[in-house]
């Protein structure tokens, strides 16, 4: 609000405990063992409640449900409740820890956060390698906040980050998924990409994606992650839909590729059994890392896996294919392939045309003369086979 956008949504934060908060609301649930919160329900709307905490130098109460566990300087558990600014000073950024008093509409500023707000500066408080050690995730949080904010990062946050990136290893899969989801679906994908890059903290998300991205093809660089994180921010603009499905079937993609090249060339495949297999072992390395529910696993793959038929110009099976459930994702997948470079332009725009084509007539005659080509095709390569052999 202070920089004059509209926030997403609200949280409160209270000196009731979770408990006393669950007794106030009946549409409350108590989630959380690392952070104990309420979520209280109105309709579909989720209000966040979380109770003051206390420093983490401040010892255990030994109440009931009150603990706080740190292993190697990682936070693994904090419910030590406190004061409101115990609850400031224990916060990441200065910037995330002001408080908006809704009794007389004042800022609680306890940490000089608003000065770095109007300043356009990201700074960790207490000491950043403590800090970082406690909550790697803030590692990820310091590239989200300044590539949304444009705010840079002030130095003595911003010096560590790169050495740290190891800590990410420690964080679980789980959580890293809803992390990515944070830091490519909020609108400013390309920036975040460009500053995960720099902090060289992408590789411990998807270290196959960045191993395939170090390695030119034909001297030239791997673009289509970059164009796909491009639409991502495109579509979210124009207030359309955003899958993570796809957003993770185009960071893999790449890794899928190579894997499908090499179980052609050694394995005799062919490119849809090649593109099955090489998928389940891209989404299984993948996990180690980052994991991604099984919903959308499924469906990454439906993508990947009509990608071969795309690129075939088919005949009679278009039609059908049409109405598959993953078609449109895959179709607009095969697009950014195209924008991309890759060798798929011809079947990008006949598919085009066969959607953009509204008389049934029309569409059947276009597959018959796919099919015809397609033919054609096949007798000159049979017809050349033999010369080639003779030779």
């Amino acid at each position: 609000m202070l920089l004059g956008r509209e926030p997403k949504d609200f949280d409160v934060a209270t000196d009731a405990r979770p408990e006393e908060v669950r007794k106030l609301f009946r549409n409350c649930r108590l989630i959380g063992r690392r952070f104990r919160l309420a979520h209280v329900h109105f309709g579909r709307e989720i209000i966040e409640v979380a109770t003051f905490r206390a420093g983490v130098g401040v010892a255990d109460a030994g109440e009931a449900g009150t603990d706080r566990v740190i292993e190697n300087g990682m936070i693994l558990r904090d419910n030590v409740f406190g004061t409101i600014e115990e609850d400031a000073w224990r916060r990441d950024f200065t910037v995330n820890a002001l408080y908006y008093n809704i009794q007389d509409f004042s800022v609680v500023d306890y940490t000089g956060g608003v000065a770095d707000l109007k300043a356009g500066v990201l700074r960790l408080i207490g000491d950043p390698e403590v800090r970082y050690r406690e909550d790697p995730v803030r590692l990820l949080r310091a590239v989200r906040f300044a590539a949304k904010l444009g705010f840079r990062i002030e130095p003595r946050t911003e010096a560590p980050m790169r050495r740290l990136g190891r800590l990410l290893a420690d964080v679980p899969p789980a959580r890293l998924f809803e992390e990515v989801l944070k830091l490519l679906l909020g609108g400013c994908a390309v920036a975040t990409y460009e500053l995960l890059c720099h902090y060289d903290l992408f590789r411990y998300l998807f270290p196959e994606t960045e191993e395939a991205l170090s390695r030119e093809e034909e001297g030239y660089p791997h673009v289509f992650v970059l164009r796909a994180l491009e639409n991502t921010d495109l579509r979210l603009a124009e207030d359309k839909p955003v899958t993570p499905a796809f957003l993770f079937a185009a960071l893999l993609w790449e890794p899928l590729r190579a894997r499908v090249q090499r179980l052609q060339e050694t394995e005799g495949m062919t490119a849809l059994q090649a593109c099955q297999l090489a998928g389940r072992e891209v989404l299984s390395a993948a996990q180690q890392h980052v994991v991604l529910p099984r919903r959308f696993a499924i469906q990454s793959r439906e993508i990947w896996q009509l990608q071969p038929r795309l690129e075939r110009v088919p005949s009679k099976r278009a039609l059908r294919l049409l109405e598959h459930p993953r078609f449109r994702a895959a179709y607009d997948f095969l697009l950014l392939r195209a924008e991309a470079g890759e060798a798929v332009a011809e079947a990008a725009e006949w598919w085009t045309q066969l959607q953009e084509t509204p008389d049934e007539a029309e569409r059947a005659a276009l597959c018959q003369g796919a099919a015809a080509g397609r033919r054609r095709r096949r007798r000159r390569r049979r017809s050349r086979k033999p010369q080639q052999q003779e030779a």
